[in-house]
């Protein structure tokens, strides 16, 4: 058999009603399954059958290599149908004239500048906290959502979110419904008045609001800044049907506003967890903390010296990184590490098990932020590690999401010590990012810097 014709190893198909079950309970457990059968798997449930790649070079073949070959698939179609058409789930020019009007956005230059809006939601979480000072539990995950939340409004959209208290509530069903789409592979009407599906259009008719009030209020005030929505009302202006132009607003706004706060509050949330598993990193982020930092607040220049607490963002965002999936969806006929891939087949990358092959990572399921240590020279391929994607579709605010990630954990670290309660185990939720299962239920205590190296 030639290499182009070679079908990649698999379960049989008596494993499909399993494997269906895990796709719609336990997602994680279907991507670490897969790995039994190697690097290039297929996994038939039902009608369909799933390409399963878990090799760097993989990675780097359908993400880059030939990324014009490669569609958004199962999963983010049936999101589409949730979020609409915006930078997430939009393809082809539609996707490339969005990115043109974003980019802008995240230049380096401009988000130096937010750093001192970062610094300042730090410390406001940080006093938010400190009023839960030795009292009882505080939800870690929905401070660290509200936050990101903050920040995103404050940086890219010159927005309050504050007064928008439903956000997070319809956020929520919106997540709710695009995975029900992924299970059933968008097989239910949106308008069946299932209650998943009535949640939704409650959702959708709050965010309308949310977005009609963040255009309105920018109009108002002069949509000639160089944030978000200003240039989404300048490049909607040419639009001939006003209700074209609504509509490519309010899928962007909406994409901006889940992907833009998610996956920064996952890494946040998760990083506390980790914090309170290894008490001897966590002494060693605080000293380094309070020796950059002192007792002020930090700027863009301390990112080069907050070495280490960038280290342990990396090493959580390989554990838990935020992105857990990248699904794929062929438009040719391809051949992927000597397996042929027919046109129209559904192919998954998982950042999750990537981040964990044993071949490119010692003890994978180590906590162990020296991984990352710049000194050390890296071994493993690049595309071994994706937490932000890769290739054309490489995540535009990695920069700004690294920045507030650092800034907000040296912040409370620093001063804070947060515990998990005894006997909580916090699960790992894969919905559009990777967060933590029903919240994250904290105690604060101080935590002095006279307890540094103790």
């Amino acid at each position: 058999m030639s290499a182009a014709r070679r079908v990649p190893p698999g379960p049989p198909l008596t494993a499909g009603p399993g494997l269906f079950r895990k796709l719609a309970t336990d997602r994680l457990g279907m991507m670490t399954y897969a790995t039994r059968y190697g690097d290039a798997v297929r996994l038939r449930i039902g009608p369909k059958a799933l390409y399963f790649f878990n090799h760097p070079d993989h990675a780097k073949h359908v993400l880059a290599d030939n990324a014009g070959n490669y569609r958004k698939g199962i999963g983010l179609v049936q999101a589409r149908r949730a979020i609409g058409d915006g930078l997430l789930t939009s393809e082809g020019e539609l996707w490339r004239k969005q990115r043109r009007t974003i980019q802008p956005v995240f230049q380096n230059k401009r988000i130096a500048g937010q750093a001192g809006v970062i610094a300042a939601a730090g410390a406001a979480l940080v006093d938010r906290l400190r009023a839960h000072e030795d009292g009882l539990p505080v939800d870690v995950a929905g401070e660290m959502t509200g936050l990101s939340l903050n920040v995103l409004g404050r940086t890219l959209l010159d927005a309050d979110l504050g007064g928008f208290e439903s956000i997070g509530h319809s956020f929520e069903a919106v997540q709710d419904l695009a995975m029900f789409e992924m299970v059933t592979l968008g097989t239910v009407p949106l308008w069946t008045p299932l209650p998943k599906q009535r949640r939704f259009w409650t959702a959708d008719r709050d965010l309308r609001q949310v977005v009609d009030h963040l255009v309105a209020d920018r109009l108002a005030r002069g949509a000639d800044g160089d944030d978000v929505v200003s240039r989404l009302i300048a490049s909607t202006a040419s639009e001939p049907d006003p209700a074209v132009a609504r509509k490519r607003m309010r899928d962007e706004l909406v994409t901006i506003l889940l992907a833009g706060h998610e996956t920064t509050a996952s890494t946040l949330s998760w990083t506390f967890y980790f914090l309170d598993r290894h008490p001897e990193v966590r002494r060693r982020l605080q000293a380094e903390a309070v020796e950059v930092l002192g007792d002020r607040l930090p700027g863009y220049d301390d990112l080069r010296d907050l070495t280490y607490t960038a280290m342990v963002v990396q090493e959580v965002m390989r554990l838990r990184p935020p992105v857990w999936m990248l699904p794929r969806q062929a438009v040719s006929d391809d051949e992927v590490g000597g397996y042929r891939v027919p046109a129209g087949s559904d192919v998954l990358i998982s950042p999750y098990t990537l981040h964990r092959h044993a071949a490119f990572w010692t003890d994978p399921e180590r906590f162990d932020p020296d991984r990352f240590d710049p000194a050390r020279p890296a071994t493993r391929p690049r595309y071994a590690y994706i937490p932000f994607g890769a290739g054309p579709r490489f995540c535009v605010g990695n920069h700004l999401g690294m920045m507030e990630a650092t800034f907000v954990i040296a912040m409370v670290v620093r001063d804070l010590r947060l515990a998990l309660v005894p006997g909580y185990r916090a699960e790992p939720e894969p919905m559009l990012s990777l967060r933590v299962r029903g919240g994250l239920p904290m105690t604060v205590h101080a935590a002095r810097p006279a307890q540094v190296g103790a």
